[in-house]
């Protein structure tokens, strides 16, 4: 992504930003969507040259089981809709070569969207590993999936399939879990303990992904550089270098893999490339950062400097393709879709770049269901 090409949206946008700063308790970004030929929904608009294009929302199981001719024939006859279970209050989401992980944090275990093989499961119902309360998740390169359970206060790792493999971490560790990240290998962990009001303990936890060994700690409380105050998420980008989302302070930091400071960019603001309240984040092939704003309602997306390039996204009362009231996760798969969660309108959408074809890819044999009744 080249940033010089979209100068010129933002500064056009900025003026719009500007007046609506100006307008008591209004504190969301323009939309950078428009439709482009054949009606598709892309980001940015035009005349900039598109880079995503909106593909699919999940909503629930029926969104990615296949119906066979019979039951189609059946709902064309009575008019009935399709069953589907839906999301309660969806979290965060993780993805593995189509296989769509979604943690839910009312209820006690993970949906899987499984659309190469059309079907629907979940994880983590029954003992052993029993979730009690699912928020952050991840998944390494094996498809092994890590979920921050945070009324237990461990990590619980499964295969991809849903068997209980083990806990890391417990209650001693942790006073307030917010997320997990894994390294591509599966090797080591990074957990973020958000601390809170009353706790000093703002900072993330690194450890042995395989024998759960605690290796160091990065931070504590506070306002400087490799200080938090309400960190929320780590995301692992290019030379491993780590990104923390430093949600009370309104900024992303980045640090090494070895856990030392390197820089930071964002602060509290309404322009582009400012937070408000920064949720998760995510990392592309590319090593471009990707931040979902609840406030805004979008997600921006940096270069791996911290220089902004583009947002996605509009915050509205309204659902619709890229339209959010409370996005919380995000993250970006092997073939560079972005899916992003909403937590009001129960939801995952997911973006595709425009470089890669609708019939690419993991989701590419995805089961072309009918909508669901909602």
């Amino acid at each position: 992504m080249n940033i010089e090409r979209y100068n010129r949206t933002i500064a056009a946008a900025a003026a719009s930003a500007f007046l609506a700063a100006l307008v008591p308790g209004c504190i969301q970004a323009p939309v950078a969507t428009a439709p482009a030929k054949g009606g598709d929904l892309v980001f940015p608009p035009p005349p900039e040259e598109p880079r995503f294009v909106y593909e699919r929302t999940i909503y629930g199981s029926a969104d990615v089981i296949r119906e066979d001719a019979n039951s189609d024939l059946r709902r064309l006859v009575t008019g009935e809709g399709r069953a589907s279970e839906g999301l309660s209050k969806p979290y965060a989401v993780a993805v593995h070569r189509g296989k769509v992980f979604v943690s839910d944090s009312a209820q006690r275990y993970i949906r899987v969207f499984d659309f190469p093989a059309g079907r629907f499961y979940k994880i983590g119902e029954d003992e052993p590993g029993r979730i009690v309360k699912p928020l952050g998740i991840d998944v390494d390169a094996s498809g092994a999936l890590y979920v921050a359970d945070v009324s237990a206060r461990d990590i619980k790792v499964f295969s991809a399939e849903g068997r209980y493999l083990r806990s890391i971490g417990g209650p001693k560790w942790f006073d307030r879990l917010s997320s997990v990240t894994v390294d591509p290998r599966g090797e080591r962990l990074y957990v973020v303990d958000i601390g809170g009001v009353g706790s000093t303990n703002h900072r993330v936890r690194v450890f042995d992904a395989r024998t759960g060994a605690h290796l160091f700690d990065i931070g504590k409380r506070g306002t400087g550089p490799a200080e938090f105050n309400l960190p929320r998420d780590v995301a692992i980008g290019k030379e491993g270098r780590l990104y923390v989302v430093d949600g009370g302070n309104f900024r992303v930091q980045v640090f090494a893999r070895d856990g030392a400071f390197l820089k930071s960019f964002g602060a509290l603001g309404k322009q582009f490339g400012q937070f408000a309240r920064p949720k998760e984040i995510a990392t592309d092939s590319a090593g471009n950062v990707y931040v979902v704003d609840s406030a805004f309602g979008n997600f921006q997306v940096f270069n791996a400097e911290g220089e902004l390039l583009l947002f996605v996204g509009d915050r509205s009362e309204r659902d619709g393709p890229a339209k959010y009231m409370l996005p919380s996760g995000i993250y970006v798969d092997e073939d560079g879709r972005v899916y992003v969660i909403d937590q009001w309108f129960r939801k995952v959408d997911v973006f595709r770049p425009v470089a890669l074809a609708a019939s690419q890819g993991h989701l590419r044999r995805a089961a072309t269901a009918a909508p669901a009744a909602r």
